[in-house]
Formats: C-alpha cells, structure tokens, sequence
C-alpha cells in the first residue's frame, strides 16, 4: 500500500491512513455510508421541518401496578412457601413461581450458599453479574469480602460445625437488570418465601447485609444510621450492617463493620451487647 491518500481534506501517506482506519474500527465506525463527508456545522444551521400535530406520536401513559394483580400474586406466593416443608421444597418452589418478571432476564436462579444449620443467616440484596453467572448468592469481589470479613471472628460459609458457620440467602433470588435496587413490588413478592425460609433455616442470628435487607426485615432503608443496632425481625435478633460492596468503595467504613462483626461475636459468644 503505497503512495498518498486524502483524509478530511489533508493529504497523508498511506501508514497514517491505514492507522486512521484501524483506529476508526475501533471506535466502531466499521461501515462506510457515504463517499463524502457530511459537514455537521451546517446542518445544525438548517431549521427544521415542523412536524404536524397530527403525526406526532403521543406519550406512551406510565405504566400501572395492578393492585389486584400483586395482592392475587403474593398469595400465590404465600401459598407455594406455606406448602414447603423443607429448603428443597422452597427452593423448588419459589424457582417455579412466575410472578416475578426479573426471572425472565436472569440466568440462574441464587437460592442460597453455605451450612443452612448455620446460628448466622446473612441476608443479602440481590444477585449480582457474577452471582447470576454462578447461580450462588455473594460470589463476586462483595462475596470475597464477606467471606474476610467473618472468617475474621471465626465464621465460614464452608464450615461443617453449625456454630462456625454461616448461611448466606439474598432478599431477591434473581438479578435485577443493569444491578438496579429491587423494586417495592419485587420484594413484596419475595417476602413470603423469605419468610418460610427463615422459618425452616431457623438461625440464631439475622445479619442485614445493606439497605434492601434492611428493608425487607425492618420495613426502612439508612443503614448508616441503623447499622450496629441491634433489633428484632423474622422474631429473631437482627444486625444491620453496611454491604461488603460498599465497604469496597469506602474503605474507612471497615472499621465501624468491624466493630458490627465484634458486637455479633459477643452476642454468639452470650456476652450481652
């Protein structure tokens, strides 16, 4: 490829060009539409045509919760956790049930990870990217963190013994599109599921990992303001804490969960917090 090309007006040789092109790939310009350039100056400079009221295309109307619809659905869901007598049933149940719209676009369904005899229950949000990969709740670099953070006092996901060990579940089993926050109506579906399988899971302890959880158990989000307190859900203890993810984009943080993971410590241990 020899000689000299033109490129936007300006005459270069024929490595440079071949660069341009290569770099324009990149940028995803890999198609040519038009022999010439097109000056974008002076279209702008152009008035545009009016467009008849007639041919204008009306707003689409925001869409509607039927509450009918959701109050028919948590039923449907209440009554498939009620009839599951163990955490397989569950599991198949709440798996099967199509009230909830994110199963549409998830890839795997995340019902739990860990001893499910576990004193401590970490309840979660929802799955994200690596979780929905895996199909298991805390799996990515939050997971990785968790699993630091209660190794730290002694506990593991993987652990044989019950009192070493934890059981880690997710608000929501399936992965919300774009790692948006659930929806009201998305937790409100998954509650009764929840519910049976603490029932079933019958831990010591609730830890609320994050908002969502905070959410789901307490009824109210800020868990910088609830985190480290102590209250009562499921008719258990419950710690809120702030979520290992956050923890990752604001390191300070580390040292209020760890005083959260000393309180849970001493609460395992009998000692009154």
């Amino acid at each position: 490829m020899d000689g000299e090309l033109t490129y936007l007006g300006q005459t270069v040789d024929a490595a440079t060009a071949l660069a341009l092109l290569e770099w324009q790939a990149e940028l995803g310009a890999d198609e040519a539409i038009l022999d010439a350039g097109i000056d974008r100056y002076e279209l702008a400079q152009r008035p545009r045509p009016a467009i008849p009221a007639a041919a204008a295309t009306p707003a689409a109307p925001p869409v509607q919760t039927d509450q009918a619809d959701q109050s028919a659905l948590i039923a449907q869901a209440q009554a498939l956790a009620d009839g599951a007598d163990t955490l397989a049933a569950l599991a198949a149940a709440q798996e099967g049930f199509d009230g909830l719209e994110l199963k549409k676009g998830a890839r795997n369904f995340c019902f739990a990870d860990g001893n499910p005899k576990a004193r401590v229950m970490i309840l979660g949000e929802a799955p994200g990217d690596e979780e929905d990969r895996q199909g298991r709740p805390f799996v990515g670099r939050a997971g990785q963190l968790l699993d630091k953070m209660f190794a730290a006092i002694g506990l593991s996901r993987d652990a044989v013994d019950a009192e070493a060990a934890i059981y880690v579940v997710n608000t929501l089993p399936w992965h919300p599109p774009g790692d948006r926050d659930p929806l009201a109506h998305e937790i409100a579906l998954s509650m009764p599921f929840l519910r049976r399988h603490v029932e079933l899971a019958a831990p010591d302890i609730i830890v609320l990992m994050g908002n969502i959880a905070c959410e789901a158990a307490l009824g109210r989000r800020g868990v910088l303001r609830l985190r480290g307190q102590w209250g009562t859900a499921f008719d258990r203890p419950v710690l809120p804490m702030t979520h290992p993810a956050y923890l990752l984009r604001n390191p300070p943080a580390k040292r209020a969960a760890w005083e959260d993971l000393l309180s849970l410590s001493a609460r395992l241990d009998g000692v009154s917090v």
